[in-house]
């Protein structure tokens, strides 16, 4: 079971008032989304975007629960500006974005298996919405990229120390049989690690479906547009709080903040990260890397 990471303290931070207008950039399990929901008044709105399908089909019953006005959206969030505007709304009070992704995703258990689970047999898609709608996909990387590139995304995304070690044991693997399903792929890249760190404390196929699902999602450059496009949707005075998972999602941000307070648009909220209190870490194991930023707009 999903257990919201920071489902308070993010929320808290934003300052919100009964009537409020607040993006969830993350909708995922709801569990932000119904914690911002309690702390508005039938003039609140809540914007939920998610770009999983699946998210969105849970997510009926509890907008239409609640008499807080509430938007669903299937998209993106870099495209933050537009669906915003497209619902009528000049600006927002508040933004919030969570990074991590829904354990459910990574079980197999959603409606529309994508294959960023090694645990299950699932086609290698790592797309957050339909396939068809991406320029590619892992099953493309991996059986069709060439050997550099697929080392220098698993290396660059991954932070994957053995990414060439695995790029080459792939593209052996491919020229018997095309690579499509993410349990197979999870084998191949076990068998080309050496023993000692394939019997290490989190699977070895961890760092490179990381990466293969960063470049297929373009979640970096994702990140960024939202940082900018939502900074400019926010109202003055209105604050954006964004929980990233691992250090490159986290830099990303915290370079972005800077920017903003150097040129005088924003103010940091808290000078350094949030980190998860010792009872968030003893309830939910997920939490440990997790860092919390907020800025507040001038």
């Amino acid at each position: 079971m999903h257990v919201t990471v920071f489902a308070d303290v993010a929320v808290d931070i934003l300052n919100l008032k009964k009537d409020s207008v607040v993006v969830d950039c993350t909708l995922g399990s709801g569990g932000h989304s119904r914690n911002i929901l309690s702390h508005l008044g039938p003039k609140g709105v809540l914007i939920a975007i998610d770009a999983d399908p699946s998210a969105i089909e849970d997510a009926v019953a509890l907008a239409a629960s609640d008499t807080t006005t509430v938007h669903l959206v299937e998209g993106n969030f870099r495209d933050i500006e537009r669906h915003v505007s497209g619902l009528g709304y000049a600006h927002v009070d508040a933004i919030l974005a969570d990074l991590g992704w829904r354990i459910e995703q990574f079980e197999g258990k959603t409606k529309f298996p994508r294959g960023f689970s090694f645990k299950n047999d699932e086609p290698l898609y790592m797309t957050f919405g339909n396939p068809k709608h991406y320029a590619f996909t892992a099953e493309d990387i991996v059986n069709e990229w060439e050997e550099e590139d697929i080392a220098n995304v698993i290396y660059a995304y991954g932070e994957e120390r053995y990414a060439r070690k695995i790029a080459r044991a792939l593209v052996e693997a491919r020229k018997q049989q095309r690579i499509t399903s993410s349990q197979v792929l999870a084998e191949y890249v076990k068998a080309a690690v050496p023993a000692s760190y394939r019997n290490g404390r989190t699977h070895p196929a961890t760092k490179t479906f990381q990466a293969l699902r960063i470049a297929v999602n373009d979640e970096f450059d994702a990140l960024r547009q939202l940082l900018l496009s939502g900074f400019m949707a926010l109202a003055p005075g209105g604050r954006m709080a964004i929980i990233s998972f691992h250090s490159l999602e986290d830099r990303i941000v915290k370079e972005t903040f800077k920017t903003f307070t150097r040129d005088q648009k924003g103010v940091l909220v808290t000078k350094k990260p949030i980190a998860p209190s010792e009872e968030e870490l003893q309830n939910n194991r997920r939490a440990r890397s997790a860092k919390l930023r907020i800025i507040e707009k001038a």
